[in-house]
């Protein structure tokens, strides 16, 4: 098809060809990065915590009772849970977790040097040492959670305590991290003052909270028993059990001290966990789907509608080009050609400003850059929506009878 007559007609219409360039120039800019952002926010809303995590439920005790005897107290409370139909393994554990978006973080160092060398600059950065995120627990909390042991051994029972440890288990992130490819099993690290020995190694596990930096899975475990009045107890159990279990558990307890308090908000699953803590990003998923469909669909009317409108406008032309030997079908590729060449423009604009919105995000919001395959991907989704916006119009303009078309004034 000879592209002079469209071009010719798309010059009498600069305005609102351009118009619609334009608009479909944002469109493919927007839905671009926004697509790109959703991936980004469903790869975060999937990442793996390394748990157990359909087994798996929380409850929150508060004591109010003073001066009491806490490691008889938990001992009782994990006695009365393992006892409870379904319960697989019971055990109380520190206030963070993966996804749990409560931190307790050290400051560690590999050697005594590096110690040394934090303390006399009063900070971690060039020393050496990592502000580590830890997990901990009572005896058998690896085993509860769905941890492994890859390398090394477990916490003995004599290493369960309440003060400072004398062991530590690590992810392969961190030991690696720690110390490269030297053998962790076996060397001391420090917190603070105090050392402690690397017994084991253990599967992958995430930080409570998420950094997006590469450091998510340097994670420390030791074996520290709760020593205050509030605790968390995990629970294990099939995945089908764990509402009853949380009910039954929080009966039981309650049972055994009515004094204490037992929040509905501290009783949930892990599955419940991880979708609070994920809201936001699964809040911004759909805010960001919204509106890169309205963008679409408002752009599909625009083509649409200016389609009608050039059909009704060149009634006449369309009429005697019939006249003389144009069948539907080119009357047809007329208009989707037309449509072709003002989608395209659009989209080479929008590709740029797809990358210059890219940029703007990458400096104000750390957003990564980009893929390149997005562009041409979102450039012909545009194609197609033109393509198909257009068809309806352009299939009216071709049924236009020769004899009233060239009668139309």
């Amino acid at each position: 098809m000879a592209l002079r007559p469209i071009l010719s007609s798309l010059r009498h219409h600069k305005l609102t060809a351009g118009l619609l360039v334009l608009q479909v120039a944002l469109t493919l800019a927007i839905v671009a990065n926004a697509a790109f952002m959703v991936a980004q926010r469903l790869q975060r809303i999937h990442t793996p915590s390394g748990l157990a995590e359909q087994q798996l439920s929380l409850i929150r005790v508060e004591g109010t009772a003073k001066d009491e005897n806490h490691e008889a107290r938990h001992a009782a409370d994990l006695d009365t849970l393992r006892r409870i139909p379904g319960v697989q393994a019971a055990v109380a554990v520190g206030w963070a977790l993966p996804f749990s978006s409560s931190v307790n973080s050290y400051g560690v160092c590999p050697n005594e040097e590096a110690l040394k060398r934090a303390m006399a600059a009063s900070s971690l950065d060039h020393s050496g040492c990592l502000s580590i995120d830890t997990y901990s627990g009572s005896q058998g909390f690896l085993q509860a959670l769905g941890l492994r042991v890859i390398a090394g051994r477990d916490f003995t029972p004599d290493e369960y305590v309440t003060g400072d440890v004398p062991a530590i288990m690590l992810t392969r992130a961190a030991a690696r991290k720690f110390f490269g490819d030297k053998d962790p099993l076996g060397q001391v690290v420090f917190a603070g003052k105090h050392s402690s020995r690397v017994v084991g190694i253990v599967s992958d596990v995430v930080r409570p909270m998420l950094r997006g930096d590469g450091s998510d899975g340097e994670v420390m475990l030791w074996p520290q028993l709760p020593d205050d009045n509030e605790t968390t107890y995990l629970l294990r159990s099939a995945p089908a059990d764990r509402d009853r279990v949380l009910a039954a558990a929080a009966t039981a307890l309650q049972a055994l001290d009515p004094d204490r308090l037992i929040p509905e908000a501290g009783r949930r699953t892990y599955t419940q966990m991880r979708e609070d803590y994920f809201q936001r990003d699964t809040t911004m998923i759909g805010l960001l789907l919204s509106a890169g469909l309205g963008l679409l669909f408002v752009t599909a009317l625009g083509v649409a509608g200016l389609a009608n409108f050039w059909v009704q406008q060149r009634t006449r032309t369309i009429g005697i080009r019939r006249a003389i030997g144009a069948t539907r079908t080119d009357i047809l590729r007329y208009f989707q050609a037309e449509n072709f060449l003002i989608v395209g423009g659009g989209v080479v604009l929008g590709m740029v400003l797809a990358l210059i919105l890219n940029l703007l995000l990458m400096s104000r919001y750390e957003l990564p850059r980009l893929p390149v395959w997005y562009l041409p991907t979102g450039a012909l989704a545009l194609w197609a929506l033109g393509q198909l916006s257009v068809l309806a119009p352009a299939l009216r303009a071709s049924r236009v009878p020769p004899v009233v078309a060239t009668r139309s004034v």
